[in-house]
Parts: C-alpha cells; structure tokens; sequence
C-alpha cells in the first residue's frame, strides 16, 4: 500500500461527498447526536457504518480485539460512560464476528506475552460455559459458538455498569448482541433478552 494513495484518496472522497451534499461537512461540523453505541472488533474486515448502511455521525464506535468489555478496562469504561451520560445513546450493540482471531488464540494454549491478560477474559468465558462447549465435537462450531457466547458475555458486562441500569430506567435504553458472518456478510442478532438479563443479575450487580 502507498501511503501518499490515502491523501489522493481521501481528496476524491472529499468532492464525492461534496458533489452529493454541498453541506456535507458544515453537518459533520455542526456536532453528533448518535443513537447507538457499537463496541466491534478492531478486524480489519469489519467496519461498524458500512456494514449497519449507516453514515458518519450516525454512530458512535468503540473497537477492540474481540470486542470486549472487561470493567477494568478504563477505555470502554470511559466510552460507555461518554456515550450513554453525554451523547444519551439510546441503543448499545455489542458485535462480534465468525473467524475472529482474537477468539481463535483464547482456544489455543500458547504464551502470547502482553495479549495474555486480555485472551484471558474470553478464557473465563469459556470457563463459564465449558459443558455447553466441550459438548461439541466439532471444532469449527465450538469456535462459532464461542463467538456468540463471548458477544453474550459482553452484553452482560455492560448491563452490570451504572450508567446503563439508570439509562435503561430514565429512558429504556437496551443492548443487543449481534455476530457479523464475514462469509456471507449478514449480520446475526442473537436474540440476547436485555430484561431478563436484567431482572437475573439485580441481586447482584444492582447499583441503581
């Protein structure tokens, strides 16, 4: 790749969006008002705007290798708390994707220095759900199962924050669970049910 390419590039992108919309960028400017925080993936194969049909301004992102959210991770903690208490998201969508490498190392048991401590968090997902997963036999499956059980996992982990328990009270914010299928390009809604999530962890992770 030619890096000087990404100047010219982003010159024709300019008078594209230009030609289309003359105010285009007196909009962007103007400030952002999106309705859906998107925690994904940093693969370089999946891009939250283009693969919702959204446009810029439309949502805010938050990427990371295999779409996590551990509560000791003071980025996403800090982008959960901007965009539910500031931006007043409606919507959060945790989404992770079939083939995610990130998922596939967490499998595997080798000594990856500093990603260690971070696989670890999909490791305790595993943990957590080890009889369902050693039941399948095939290993291709037991991979893909383990991409929508970490994607459950994480929408569990943002409902434990409070700022989500007392948006989902002001407001009825909810979050989803979603897994992008790169071979086919869909996009997967896994159904998770918020509420009664919800309602199964107040006892515990209860804050407001």
């Amino acid at each position: 790749m030619d890096i000087k390419q990404i100047f010219e590039n982003n010159k024709k992108w300019i008078a594209r969006q230009l030609q289309t919309d003359p105010a285009y960028f007196d909009k962007l400017g103007a400030g952002q008002s999106p309705e859906i925080l998107y925690i994904g993936c940093s693969d370089s194969r999946v891009t939250a705007e283009e693969v919702m049909g959204l446009q810029p301004g439309e949502v805010f992102v938050h990427r990371n290798i295999a779409n996590m959210v551990p509560n000791t991770d003071l980025n996403s903690m800090s982008v959960i708390n901007y965009a539910v208490t500031s931006l007043k998201v409606n919507h959060i969508v945790v989404c992770g994707h079939y083939g995610c490498g990130g998922v596939l190392a967490a499998m595997q048991q080798s000594d990856l220095g500093i990603l260690n401590p971070w696989l670890r968090n999909i490791r305790d997902v595993y943990r957590i759900h080890r009889k369902e997963l050693d039941a399948i036999t095939n290993e291709g499956e037991k991979y893909k199962r383990l991409v929508e059980l970490n994607v459950q996992e994480q929408c569990i982990n943002v409902i434990k924050t409070a700022e989500v328990q007392k948006a989902n009270t002001e407001r009825n914010l909810k979050v989803y669970g979603w897994v992008f299928d790169i071979h086919s390009g869909e996009l997967i809604d896994l159904k998770i049910d918020f509420d009664e999530i919800l309602k199964d962890i107040t006892k515990i992770y209860k804050i407001v």
